[in-house]
């Protein structure tokens, strides 16, 4: 790799000018066009109010993908330009059309999907084999099914447009939220400095435990002051969710992120009850990283504090070398597409003012590229992070070729790739670990990510439950919302904690996504299930890669049952893969405890 990599990303490949983009307002229009174009096709065919034919039916399918694939790219376009630049007010602009086009589109679907249900079985059937469609029978014989347990078409489209300015508009606030906060910090040498929320977040996990905690109770401080809003915005999103399922007919707020993820409520309780039997070692672990660090219990800001040599900075040039290595040894195509993404600027890395927090990948399918949007300073933590989307990156690599409708993958078999490429990385530098303070380190490293994984995101899990259990009663104050988030991660970490970070609901993107509610279990979901994967790796070795590819190009294509049967042949919707798989995930803890006793 080369020393000097390009830490800033580059979107003018993808539409020049930025939110000023003379080609993306072409984009724009040519997406309206052909929606309208669509909508006024298939509300023809729905007052003719006879079945279409398979003609026709394909026609629309076409049109369709076309559409998807290209809203895809504008949707990923406007929150690249949002993320690198929060106060990119055009940008702004721009996603509210692009959110138009999507509640337009949204509105069109519905039309399409009637048309799906208006076809006889065995025309359906008969149509399904034709060598168009065939490749995504799955999907549409998925929609048709959906469909049975919406409301009546135009309802639903109803319901769709007032989504933009209503659910999808509060989903946006937290953008604006996050563009007002500013943190406060004192430096060593007695400088003032004033800090975004994404420059901010990286001094949580500092080597130094006064830094950590001046920046948490920063932290705290500063999402407190904005508590009133947050609140009134999660408020009003599941709200709206919570009376579209009523007039729906579902009894289950789990309903729809179930269904999105392919999944069924066996599966993910089974998943659940194996992270429940695991929980008492990873307490054990988190027991001695505070004898470690001289502390009673962990506070918050203490779990993924680093040991030993862990806290020393990595350059991003480094960074780059090590992830592309390990992956080399994994598969050559891996790492030459990482390579590649490095090289060409598909990252945005740099550490500066007025980015949003956090980390994301997109994809632009109509450019088969992807972007990866990160802030990094050098931790370890950061290196994890790029490992992790260079997998979310790959896994769309893979699929380039396939329909638009067969790219559709739900968010835990996404997470399954992006936590597989961590755990090629962080267990190769283990293995190459040499000296027992390297070996702690990264040992911690890796467990922490378990503790991510079987923790906090149970933690999410529970507030979010609970939460909606109580919002159907009324709206919640921020003094409620605080003490169901204290009271879920103190459950959650099985009492290891000392101090909880109770305005993390108020912090935490994810609770504020409209396009996937309860985006926290598929993380997971895939954690686990890539663990059973990457065992499988081991045993296979080299001649595994192709199958990890094959089982990535069918993510889109059936449920994770099929799939894991298919790939793997395990049940997911029983105990003992994930037993299994809980199992892998905490092998290093007996390392952990035998390395770091006394005496």
């Amino acid at each position: 790799m080369e020393s000097s990599l390009p830490m800033s990303w580059d979107l003018e490949t993808i539409y020049a000018g930025g939110s000023g983009s003379a080609a993306f307002a072409e984009e724009l229009k040519g997406l309206e066009r052909d929606i309208d174009e669509l909508d006024r096709s298939l509300e023809q065919a729905s007052e003719s109010g006879s079945a279409a034919s398979a003609k026709q039916l394909s026609a629309w399918t076409e049109s369709v993908q076309s559409i998807l694939m290209r809203l895809r790219q504008s949707d990923s376009f406007v929150g690249c330009l949002q993320a690198q630049q929060m106060k990119d007010s055009a940008a702004n602009g721009l996603n509210d059309r692009v959110k138009t086009l999507m509640a337009k589109f949204s509105a069109a679907l519905t039309s399409f999907d009637e048309q799906l249900l208006r076809t006889d079985d065995e025309s359906w059937t008969s149509w399904l084999q034709s060598s168009e469609v065939s490749p995504v029978a799955f999907v549409l014989n998925e929609r048709r099914e959906a469909v049975k347990e919406k409301l009546p078409p135009k309802e639903e489209a109803l319901a769709a447009e007032l989504a933009i300015d209503g659910y999808h508009g509060w989903g946006d606030f937290y953008n604006t939220i996050v563009s007002r906060i500013r943190f406060e910090i004192t430096e060593s040498d007695g400088t003032q400095k004033q800090l975004s929320a994404g420059q901010m977040h990286n001094r949580l996990s500092n080597r130094d435990r006064s830094v950590r905690e001046a920046a948490f109770a920063e932290w705290e401080r500063e999402w407190s002051e904005q508590g009133d809003l947050c609140a009134d915005t999660l408020n009003r999103i599941s709200g709206f969710r919570l009376k579209l399922y009523e007039k729906r007919g579902w009894k289950s707020a789990l309903k729809e992120p179930l269904a999105i993820n392919r999944m069924s409520e066996a599966t993910l309780n089974a998943m659940w009850a194996a992270v429940g039997e695991g929980k008492p070692k990873l307490v054990r672990y988190l027991e001695r990283k505070a004898k470690l660090l001289g502390i009673e219990k962990l506070d918050w800001h203490d779990v993924n504090a680093p040991l030993g040599s862990a806290g020393k900075s990595v350059p991003y040039s480094e960074a780059a070398a090590i992830i592309t290595e390990q992956f080399r040894a994994f598969s050559p195509d891996l790492a030459d597409f990482t390579e590649m993404a490095f090289r060409d600027a598909w990252i945005e890395a740099e550490d500066r003012s007025g980015k949003r927090p956090g980390g994301f990948c997109t994809a632009f399918p109509k450019s088969e590229q992807t972007r990866i949007f990160m802030t990094y300073s050098g931790t370890p933590s950061n290196v994890s992070t790029l490992a992790h989307e260079l997998g979310h990156a790959d896994h769309q690599h893979v699929m380039n070729d396939l329909p638009p409708f067969a790219q559709e993958y739900a968010s835990n078999v996404a997470e399954t790739a992006s936590t597989f490429a961590e755990m090629i990385v962080s267990d190769s530098t283990l293995r190459a670990a040499s000296g027992r303070e390297e070996k702690l380190a990264l040992l911690d490293d890796k467990l922490s990510n378990a503790v991510s994984f079987f923790m906090d995101i149970r933690a999410r899990f529970l507030f979010e439950q609970r939460f909606y259990e109580r919002r159907t009663q009324g709206m919640l104050t921020k003094e409620e919302l605080c003490e169901l988030m204290e009271g879920a991660q103190r459950e959650a970490f099985g009492g290891a904690l000392g101090g909880v970070h109770p305005h993390f609901w108020a912090s935490k993107l994810h609770f504020y996504l409209t396009d996937v509610p309860f985006y926290n279990f598929p993380y997971t979901f895939g954690y686990l299930f890539s663990c059973g994967i990457y065992a499988q790796a081991n045993k296979e070795g080299e001649a595994f890669a192709d199958r990890y590819v094959a089982l990535l190009r069918d993510t889109g294509l059936m449920t994770v049952e099929d799939l894991a049967q298919k790939h793997l042949g395990v049940r997911l919707d029983g105990p003992d893969f994930w037993r299994e798989a809980v199992q892998l995930a905490l092998a290093d803890v007996d390392e952990f405890l035998a390395l770091t006793e006394e005496g």
